[in-house]
């Protein structure tokens, strides 16, 4: 018998956090979109993508994903928003 995962929010947090530390942000951001889609995100996975996009200098993406964030109606924390400001001062922004 052949058995499915589906991917829930913690695999995707863990997914998008490897993405960060490879240093393979778009791919973070891919993940981030899928998950959202699914409706399985959470405030740590959003964080997650948002190192990705800060290990990345990409500030314009990271204050991207703070809009979706909102928009999701995923409450963001004091981690959030320092993980977007390091984005920014990293991107040059």
């Amino acid at each position: 018998a052949t058995r499915s995962l589906d991917a829930d929010v913690i695999s995707y947090s863990a997914a998008i956090s490897a993405c960060e530390k490879g240093g393979t942000w778009q791919w973070a951001l891919h993940l981030i979109r899928e998950a959202t889609s699914r409706a399985c995100t959470n405030t740590i996975t959003y964080n997650a993508a948002l190192s990705a996009c800060g290990k990345g200098s990409e500030w314009w993406w990271a204050l991207q994903l703070l809009s979706t964030m909102a928009a999701a109606t995923v409450e963001a924390n004091t981690i959030t928003f320092n993980t977007a400001v390091s984005a920014c001062e990293k991107g040059g922004a």
